[in-house]
């Protein structure tokens, strides 16, 4: 009897995975790719690759069947208010069309079901973390402020990839608000960094050519001059930012923010 009923669930499980496999290649193939781009496809795609999908309702969705949910829910009824991608990547791929009445309710369970079970695969989750890594070791590296280990939040950037989300809520008048503050930032930073290039290249020259240091001193306290003020800045859009922001739309950006 054991014996039976474990043939059958098997058998039932096998079912369930060709018709799912099925399906999400007949209704979502034409657009997602169902197997693991590499990084040099990401830039030239037109959708998000199923793997990338899956991630980011991972990072979103706690539980699995929340998440079913949420994609049977989302495919039919596509707003960019929902999406758990940054805004960014909407502005990019732009927001799917609808299936509603195209693909049956019981079709898109299936579908969804599938998708939570297989994707992503581990594979794409190495290499987006070891995208995100390196992202990161770079934008320290490059970084033109004095604090920058992620003590302090680089809210432009955070803000952008949760510009349309409902969960942020943000009004029009706060957005154009938002966008005075970015455009001030972004401005005054790529002034300080253009003005940092050339004197940390003439400090990495002159030090491998074993200058003595009274040589480069200036240059070393102009660089620390710039990097004093680009911090400055830094401040300036993390305060006015606060100011724009209400306490409950901080608490969805920083979960551990202390209004």
């Amino acid at each position: 009897m054991k014996k039976t009923l474990l043939l059958l669930t098997t058998a039932s499980t096998m079912i369930w995975a060709s018709n799912g496999a099925e399906l999400l290649k007949t209704n979502c193939a034409s657009c997602h790719m169902l197997t693991t781009p590499t990084p040099d496809m990401i830039p030239n795609m037109t959708a998000p690759a199923m793997d990338a999908v899956a991630f980011h309702i991972n990072l979103a969705i706690e539980k699995k069947k929340d998440a079913e949910a949420f994609i049977v829910d989302y495919v039919q009824n596509p707003d960019v208010s929902k999406t758990v991608c940054e805004s960014n990547k909407v502005a990019k791929f732009g927001v799917m069309p609808s299936l509603k009445g195209k693909v049956s309710e019981q079709d898109l369970k299936t579908i969804a079901a599938y998708v939570m079970e297989k994707f992503p695969s581990p594979s794409f989750v190495k290499m987006i973390t070891e995208i995100q890594r390196n992202d990161k070791m770079n934008g320290l590296l490059n970084s033109p402020f004095l604090i920058n280990k992620e003590a302090l939040p680089h809210m432009t950037k955070i803000l952008i990839q949760n510009w349309d989300k409902a969960t942020l809520g943000l009004s029009d008048e706060q957005k154009q608000k938002l966008l005075v503050v970015r455009k001030n930032t972004m401005g005054a930073v790529r002034k300080i960094k253009k003005e940092l290039a050339p004197l940390e290249a003439a400090i990495i020259e002159a030090t491998v050519d074993g200058e003595v240091s009274e040589s480069i001193d200036a240059k070393v306290d102009e660089v620390a001059k710039l990097k004093a003020q680009a911090t400055k800045v830094h401040i300036k859009c993390i305060v006015d930012t606060v100011e724009i922001l209400t306490d409950e739309q901080m608490e969805t950006l920083f979960p551990f923010f202390d209004a």
